[in-house]
């Protein structure tokens, strides 16, 4: 309850900062709902030509595309404005107040900040997702095994997007790392069938976009094993675990400001 009630503070905080230019926001808003609707365009153009893909009929594409759409506004809502951060705290030497305070470092650092210009994103994926899954004849099985399925995929995102910004204990100027992972996670809006061999495996085993999107799609379409939400939600699991272990590891490299 300590650390819920601190969430309330940290985004209330946040909320309130970011609504202070309300015309930036409004324009965020309709920015959102125009990159949708050219992601939608997107797809659109395969599939207005006749062409399917990976094999993948349009409304089951379109699952793909609105689950990306809410991995990238969890990305926009949390990971960016906290995580591009650190970089900054190790450089002016900021961390070091935060780990004098007496809450899990890791926590202060990934939940302090949010901004409200993803939530447009949020919503607009939601819909996008559940026109896909109404379009697919996914059932109550179906959308059980894709909202446990999505939680293992966010937690994959945010331990791959921690454990880079970790090392930013090391080499400081890094958060531009997370433009990088930005470009990964937008790679995912397709379906990885319907990229050319080599680079479905580099999008499967080097960066795990496939984990993000299209397996969690695929479970819920009935077309993956019974055991592999759980083998999904564990490996996403296990790689958060293994970010606080690297955290933990980093900080003993960390030397404040006036060290």
């Amino acid at each position: 309850m300590r650390y819920l009630r601190l969430l309330g503070i940290f985004w209330a905080a946040s909320a309130a900062a970011r609504m202070e230019y309300r015309a930036a926001f409004v324009v965020a808003m309709f920015a959102s709902v125009i990159e949708t609707v050219g992601k939608l365009f997107g797809v659109y153009l395969f599939y207005s030509s006749g062409f399917e893909l990976g094999g993948w009929p349009w409304q089951e594409a379109l699952l793909v595309l609105g689950f990306a759409q809410l991995v990238d506004a969890f990305f926009l809502l949390f990971f960016v404005p906290n995580l591009r951060r650190i970089s900054e705290m190790v450089q002016d030497g900021t961390l070091d107040f935060v780990l004098l305070k007496p809450v899990d470092s890791q926590f202060w650092v990934s939940a302090q900040k949010l901004d409200p210009i993803g939530l447009p994103y949020l919503l607009l994926g939601a819909a996008v997702l559940g026109y896909a899954g109404w379009a697919s004849g996914l059932g109550a099985g179906g959308w059980a095994w894709l909202a446990f399925a999505g939680a293992g995929a966010v937690f994959l995102v945010y331990a791959l997007a921690f454990l880079l910004a970790t090392t930013s204990i090391w080499f400081v100027k890094i958060f531009n790392v997370v433009h990088f992972l930005s470009s990964m996670i937008w790679s995912a809006q397709y379906p990885v069938q319907a990229y050319a061999r080599p680079f479905r495996l580099f999008l499967t085993f080097v960066l795990p976009v496939y984990f993000m999107t299209t397996a969690p799609a695929e479970l819920a379409l009935g077309r993956a094993g019974g055991g592999a939400p759980w083998a999904m939600f564990l490996v996403g699991l296990g790689l958060f675990e293994f970010s606080r272990a690297f955290w933990r590891f980093a900080l003993r490299f960390y030397t404040s400001a006036s060290s």
